[in-house]
Formats: C-alpha cells, sequence, structure tokens
C-alpha cells in the first residue's frame, strides 16, 4: 500500500514536469497516458476528451491503441462503457468487458485483445470533462487503492486539460492577432463576422450577453466568490432555544444591515435603485419566509441548515423559470441568503475594495456587492452568470456602465490585471489585446464617446420624422430603478409596466397595500405622464415558489397569464383595487395580458366592476375613468379584433409572443429560433390589419416588446400608421436620432412595398438598403 501511495505521489510530481515539457494540449496528454501505462503496469492508457458540443467523447490520446484509432474513435455520453464512466461520475472496473451489455466494440482500436477495463471519469466543476481508460491483456482485478491512486491523478489530469486548453487559446489568440490585422482597420462589425465565420478566429475573444452598451478598456478586477452555502451540513442534538435566539440574532443583523445598504445606496446613487433593497428587507420580515426557518430548528434541525434548505427552495424555483426578467429574482434570494448566513455562523463582511479603476469580473455580483464597492473604480462589468435583468446589471445600467454577462468560463480564462477590451456593443470581450487591436478600439472609443455626446441632443427632444409625423416613444418597465434610466433616456411614460416582480420577491402573495405602495412610485415617478400596468402575468415557464402550479406538457399554451388571474379571483381583484387605488397619483392605463376570447376580456371587466365596488364601500378614492385594454398575443385576438374593440380604449401589441405563437417558432429553441421572424409576411400584414381596423374605430394601438428597438423593423410599421412604441428605454435616443432622417412618404411607400413581398429574406433586404441610403442621405 505504501509503495502504491509513493507511486502516486511520484506520477503526481511526473505530471506536473510533463506539463512544462509540453508545447500543446495533445503534446500534454500523449505524454501523460504513457506515464500512467507505463506505471500503473498496463497495457493500454487511454483518454477521452469531451468535445464543445458537451455531448461527445473523442479518443484524444492513446498508449496501446491503434494510432489510426486517436481522433476518430467517438461515442456519447452513456454509451458504451467509456460513455458510462462519463454519465456515472464514478470510477467503473470490470473483467472481461467484452462480455458485458454495455460494451461496444471499435474495430479500429484492436482493443479485442484486452479482457480488463478501468474507467475513471474527470470533472471541470463537477460536470463531465473526460474519461481515464486502463486496459490489461490479462484480466485483472483493480485494487481500492490503485482506484483511489489513479482518482487523486484524474484531479490533476483534469486540471492539465483546462488549463492546456488555455494555453492553446493563448497561442491561438497570438496568432490570430497577427492575422486579423488588416481586417480590424476595416471596422468593429468586420471582426465580428471574422469570428462567427471561423472557429479559430471565436478563439481570439470571449463573447457574452450585452445587458449595457459601450466600449471600455482596463485592468481586470476578480471579484472572488464570497460565502456560500457548500458544505453546510445538518448540526445533531442541537438546543432548539439557543438555535432559535441564533437565527433572532442574525436576522435582526441582517435587517439592520440591509437597512443600511438602502441608506448607503439611496445617498451614492438614488432612492429607486435602493428601493431593491427594501425589498429584500420585506423579505426578511415575510412570515412565510421566517415561519419555514423556524418550523425547521423546532423539528431538530440547525438554522444554517434550514436556511440553506430554505433558501435553496426559492432558488431552485426562481431559476426554473423562462422569463429571464424572473430568472434573476435567484440572485436576490442568494444575495439574502449569504448575508444572513455570514451573520448567523459569525463570519462578518468586512467590506469589498478594489485596488485599482477598471474593469468588474465576476461568478454574479450581487446587489450588495454594488452597493459596497465604490463605483467610480467600476468602468466596466463581465459576468459568468446571470442575465440583462438582474439588480445589479440594472444598477450598471443607471450608472452607465457597459456590462456583459454570461460570458462561460471568464473567470477561468482572466487573471487579475489583464488588460482587457470590453465592447458591448458587439458582445466580445477581448484579453490581452495585441498593439493594433488596442489602437483599434481606442479609435472606436473616441467615436463611441462622439456618438454618445451627438445622441445627447436627442433625449429630451421629441420624437419626430424629418417630415415633422410625430412619434410616442414610452418605456418598458418592471423595477423602481427602472425610472431613473427611462427618464434619462427621454421616455414619454411607460408603455408596459410588468407587475410580477412585487409576487417573485415576497414568500407569499403581496397585501393590497403593498402594492399600491409600489405602483404610487412608479406612477409618481413619470409626473403625469401615462403609465400602463399590466396586470399579473405569471403562469406556465414563471411560477411562484408559494403558489402550487400543476403539471403542464406545454405550458406555454397552458394555464397562465389572464387565465391563472381568472380563476384567482380574489387575487386578481386584490391587485386590481392596488391599481385603481394608485390612479390618483397620475394618468393610469390599465392592460390584460393574453386575451383570446370575449368572454375572458368582458370577466376582467367585472372583476373591474367588482373592485370599484368594493373601494366605493370602503371610501377609498380612485380615479373613474382609467383607459382599459387588452395585449394582442395569440392569433385568436386578432381574427377577433373588431369584436373586442368595442369592449376595450386600446390595443397593445405584444410582438414577442404574437411572433411566436403566429409562427409556432420558440425564438429561445436554437432548433426552430431561425422561423422566428419579425419580418415574415404574415406578421407584418398582422401588424398592419390589427392598426388599421384600430384606427377605423378610434382605439389607440402601443407596439410593445423588442421588435420595435430596431430600425429595420420602425420603418414599415410607422409607414402602416403606427405612431406608438413601448421599447427598453437605451434605444430611446437612437431611435429619436432614426426618425430626424426618416420621412413618412418614404415610411409609407415602405410599408406598401413590403406588404406585397412574399419572402422575409426579400423583406428584410429591401429595408436594409433602405436604411443605408436613409442614413447616407437623409
Amino acid at each position: 500500500m505504501e509503495q502504491r501511495k509513493k507511486m502516486g505521489i511520484t506520477t503526481l510530481e511526473d505530471i506536473s514536469t510533463l506539463i512544462l515539457q509540453s508545447h500543446d494540449l495533445i503534446e500534454t496528454l500523449r505524454n501523460i497516458v504513457a506515464l500512467i501505462q507505463r506505471r500503473m503496469r498496463t497495457e493500454v492508457c487511454s483518454i477521452y476528451i469531451l468535445d464543445n458540443d458537451g455531448e461527445t467523447l473523442r479518443l484524444r490520446a492513446s498508449k496501446g491503441l491503434a494510432r489510426r484509432s486517436v481522433g476518430r474513435v467517438v461515442m456519447k455520453i452513456g454509451e458504451g462503457l467509456t460513455g458510462m464512466v462519463a454519465q456515472q461520475g464514478r470510477p467503473v472496473a470490470i473483467q472481461d468487458p467484452e462480455s458485458d451489455p454495455r460494451y461496444r466494440y471499435f474495430k479500429e482500436t484492436g482493443e479485442e485483445k484486452y479482457h480488463s477495463f478501468l474507467g475513471i471519469p474527470l470533472f471541470e466543476r463537477k460536470q463531465p470533462l473526460g474519461v481515464i481508460v486502463l486496459q490489461t491483456k490479462e484480466t485483472r482485478d483493480f485494487s481500492a487503492d490503485e482506484i483511489s491512486t489513479l482518482t487523486a491523478i484524474a484531479l490533476q489530469i483534469s486540471s492539465v486539460v483546462v488549463n492546456a486548453r488555455l494555453l492553446d487559446r493563448i497561442n491561438l489568440q497570438e496568432k490570430e492577432a497577427d492575422r486579423v490585422t488588416q481586417e480590424l482597420a476595416a471596422a468593429r462589425h468586420l471582426l465580428a463576422n471574422t469570428q462567427q465565420n471561423n472557429q479559430e478566429a471565436s478563439s481570439f475573444a470571449m463573447r457574452g450577453h450585452i445587458a449595457y452598451p459601450g466600449v471600455v478598456t482596463g485592468p481586470a478586477n476578480i471579484l472572488e466568490e464570497r460565502l456560500g452555502f457548500a458544505d453546510i451540513l445538518d448540526e445533531g442534538n442541537i438546543d432548539i432555544i439557543a438555535e432559535t435566539k441564533r437565527l433572532d440574532n442574525a436576522l435582526e443583523e441582517t435587517r439592520i444591515q440591509t437597512l443600511y445598504l438602502e441608506k448607503k445606496v439611496a445617498a451614492r446613487m438614488s432612492e429607486n435603485e435602493a428601493s431593491i433593497f427594501h425589498t429584500h428587507l420585506m423579505i426578511l420580515e415575510d412570515r412565510g419566509f421566517i415561519d419555514r426557518l423556524y418550523d425547521g430548528i423546532k423539528k431538530g434541525h440547525g438554522a444554517p441548515y434550514m436556511l440553506e434548505k430554505v433558501v435553496s427552495g426559492y432558488i431552485e424555483a426562481f431559476e426554473r423559470m423562462d422569463d429571464p426578467y424572473l430568472r434573476e429574482r435567484a440572485a436576490d434570494m442568494e444575495d439574502i441568503g449569504r448575508r444572513l448566513l455570514a451573520n448567523l455562523i459569525g463570519k462578518r463582511d468586512h467590506g469589498l475594495h478594489l485596488k485599482q479603476t477598471g474593469i468588474l469580473v465576476a461568478r454574479q455580483i450581487l446587489p450588495s456587492d454594488m452597493a459596497a464597492l465604490d463605483h467610480t473604480q467600476i468602468t466596466g462589468i463581465v459576468t459568468e452568470a446571470g442575465e440583462k435583468n438582474s439588480h445589479a446589471v440594472i444598477m450598471a445600467k443607471s450608472l452607465g456602465i457597459p456590462a456583459l454577462v454570461g460570458v462561460k468560463g471568464a473567470l477561468k480564462n482572466i487573471t487579475p490585471d489583464d488588460i482587457l477590451i470590453l465592447d458591448a456593443n458587439s458582445g466580445s470581450l477581448y484579453i490581452n489585446p495585441g498593439k493594433t487591436i488596442l489602437e483599434e478600439y481606442s479609435r472606436l472609443q473616441e467615436d463611441e464617446s462622439r456618438e454618445r455626446s451627438r445622441l445627447d441632443e436627442y433625449r429630451d427632444q421629441p420624437a419626430i420624422t424629418a417630415d415633422g409625423f410625430i412619434v410616442t416613444l414610452r418605456a418598458n418597465v418592471g423595477l423602481i430603478s427602472d425610472i431613473p434610466i427611462a427618464l434619462r433616456n427621454g421616455a414619454r411614460g411607460v408603455g408596459l409596466y410588468r407587475t410580477e416582480f412585487p409576487y417573485m420577491a415576497r414568500g407569499s402573495f403581496p397585501d393590497r397595500n403593498d402594492q399600491y405602495q409600489l405602483y404610487s412610485k412608479v406612477i409618481e415617478g413619470f409626473e403625469n405622464q401615462p403609465v400602463t400596468i399590466r396586470t399579473l402575468d405569471i403562469g406556465g415557464d414563471k411560477k411562484l415558489p408559494y403558489f402550487n402550479h400543476p403539471f403542464e406538457e406545454n405550458p406555454f399554451m397552458g394555464w397562465r397569464s389572464v387565465r391563472v388571474s381568472l380563476d384567482n379571483r380574489d387575487i386578481f381583484r386584490t391587485q386590481i383595487e392596488a391599481i385603481l387605488m394608485a390612479s390618483i397619483h397620475g394618468p393610469v392605463k390599465l392592460l390584460f395580458p393574453m386575451i383570446s376570447s370575449l368572454d375572458e376580456l368582458q370577466e376582467c371587466k367585472r372583476v373591474v366592476l367588482e373592485a370599484r365596488d368594493n373601494l366605493d364601500a370602503e371610501n377609498i378614492p380612485y380615479a373613474p375613468d382609467i383607459p382599459l385594454g387588452i395585449m394582442i398575443e395569440v392569433p385568436a385576438a386578432v381574427l377577433l379584433i373588431n369584436r373586442l374593440a368595442l369592449e376595450v380604449d386600446f390595443f397593445a401589441l405584444g410582438t414577442n409572443d404574437l411572433i411566436q405563437y403566429l409562427l409556432a417558432a420558440d425564438r429561445n429553441n436554437p432548433l426552430v429560433s431561425k422561423y422566428y421572424d419579425p419580418l415574415h409576411p404574415a406578421v407584418l400584414r398582422v401588424l398592419h390589419d390589427v392598426n388599421t381596423t384600430a384606427a377605423t374605430l378610434g382605439k389607440e394601438v402601443c407596439v410593445c416588446g423588442e421588435m420595435s428597438s430596431e430600425p429595420i423593423n420602425l420603418i414599415p410599421m410607422i409607414g402602416m400608421g403606427i405612431s406608438e412604441f413601448s421599447t427598453p428605454a437605451p434605444f430611446i435616443p437612437r431611435t429619436k436620432a432614426f426618425l430626424t432622417k426618416l420621412s413618412m412618404e418614404r415610411a409609407r411607400q415602405a410599408a406598401r412595398d413590403v406588404l406585397e413581398m412574399d419572402s422575409a429574406a426579400e423583406i428584410r433586404q429591401y429595408l436594409k438598403d433602405l436604411v443605408t441610403r436613409i442614413n447616407s442621405h437623409p
């Protein structure tokens, strides 16, 4: 046993030496398999590595199998004995493997003569990375000590593979820097196209999702992982009274810290940005959340263990949601849980400090992180996890900090003080770029600065075409902190206020007063500009952790949105009462989502009447003439538009869902996302028909959704006569600037032309050419 232990240590030391002697990943793997085959006294040692698709294992190096099989033998995870090792994530030792029903024979390997099999999995952060396979001619019973030794070696090989891949990327980066020098002079978008069409070029830059646009260059500041829930074990024989007191103290201390964070952010930014910590405080005082913790302690569980169980339950519920805005609420629960855990176990947070001004790189940035950091030292943000709607990103937007999210592998590829170029216009992140790239981006940053200065003059100007046609641009909002962003970008009120968040941030349904307070803040924030409030849109992919949702085979066409509201009339009526109460603070429109029949709409109107009767009975004032509208999101509503128009004051065209349902194409499904096309002839004709009908009957129409953010889509809609749009606020100044170059005559002619076309490709090319002409010769 001692000899085997020494062999393991020696092998680990020798592998470290091999890394220094090898020039690339393949050479490293070849040297490692030869070393292990020799030390373990086996006929074969092979290493299979997972391809980039995350599904295919490929033979990358072998000592003993036929050379022609290297690179050619592939199998899926779960296929054959090797695939089984990767799937199960544990060592597998089998004698006479050829007789095992899961055995798969590859003729080119010549492995039919081997009668023992040992597979050891390789991992990268608990995810399968590959498999080491040992084979012998004679049947061999690998001992527990040998398997343990090889498992330790596998850990180092996993690290070798990860780091060797990184070195390969760095080498490719240097080569690519020389190759694309001339191309960079053409402009950033040419580089982006080169990266997309060439796999080698894609390694030159990391990619992410744009959360807030902009370009910045600077050193990397790495935000290390902080206190979390890993390795919390249930404590036995606890003192229930002492543990309850321990939780009492931690809750109180966390509430005080949260109040301090709210005050700090309000002083440094605004009360709107600080409002998220008020929401955190509501959760810390929520009886549903707290009772779950105390109930677990009463059953004999430790407070940290119960905190992990309860918070993890909330986080998992949020993370299962397909809606990115709601999915990001998991970060808020993690933030609350992390701070509460620190106070439970007595590990105090002494604050976050950046040693220099630069680009912040992290797995995830939580609201408390943004509150603690010095914003003047943050020029850009890069996160591995997260969506565009996290509160940290929303704070970054309000500060005007460029941000990329979903940059997979950022922490593995970036070290402190690396020079980064964060291009949040194209979604690219460059690590230690060469001189030519730095010079190119320096020029682009100057151009960006000039463009920002140019757009600043449009923020407070009305949206108007070159020949005087007035367009109304409103903002989509979901949080109090969205208000200053919308106002700063010149939004004329709110075209779509999504009310789901107050429900998602609680451990139980918020009461009428809580909702009233929230809606009032939004309405008052826009100072007599109209605010369109959409009623609760949950169900399907948007599940509440405290509300029982049935399993559905197809949730997007199931029990969701207004259907859930009508089946839970008390909850629906409470929300409408809160909206009516808030209407005394400014102009409000009430919007019902996903209406598909006249019966549904009439039932919604009956609930409004019930809400008014309840408020009258309590002598609570409200605006008597709130306009009622519906979202046109499903084909049924399009076909019933004439009848529905008799019951409402306005329509909101929800283009995101309307396009999906109209074309039967889920834009989040990569297999069919190419069919999701806002310029499909059917989509344009539906928009035209709905707007024409609404105009004839004297009903207002507002287009909500991402479609109106792009000039290529905006032109035909304006040409159809649509004059009101609700978009993400940062797009408003650019849209205003474009409108000054667009005449209604051009827009109307474009609408007439594209409505006669039968191909989305033809429509897109026509509009692209038109945008080019408009930008060149306004």
